[in-house]
């Protein structure tokens, strides 16, 4: 009985761990810093965006969820510089600003880190 128990213990534990295991690789990183050209890298609340937007391709209908795919993508020329500022950030800080919703940052300066 005993044995039975500690199995059954067991199983639940790993059940356990597997989904917070699962519910983290859902939510991928908690910050990143996003290929950013000559300005200078990104820092990115990655986690805060899922957080508010809960619909991943908002994003990544754009970009594959592959490190460095901003920078991949410029460079095969499937991208052009200034599109992730202008039509993804931007575009969305503003509508949210304007919408009374805390937002993000709307200029260069505020978001590329020079010399990152």
């Amino acid at each position: 009985m005993q044995k039975t128990i500690t199995a059954v213990l067991l199983c639940l534990a790993c059940l356990l761990l597997g989904g917070v295991w699962t519910t983290a690789e859902e939510f991928g990183a908690e910050q990143m810093h996003l290929y950013g050209g000559d300005r200078g890298a990104v820092p990115f609340p990655h986690r805060r965006h899922q957080e508010r937007l809960t619909d991943c391709n908002v994003c990544h209908a754009v970009f594959p969820r592959q490190k460095d795919s901003i920078k991949t993508m410029q460079a095969a020329g499937a991208l052009s510089p200034k599109v992730v500022m202008n039509k993804q950030c931007i575009k969305c800080h503003r509508a949210e600003k304007r919408a009374g919703n805390p937002s993000g940052p709307t200029t260069c300066s505020k978001c590329h880190v020079r010399g990152g």
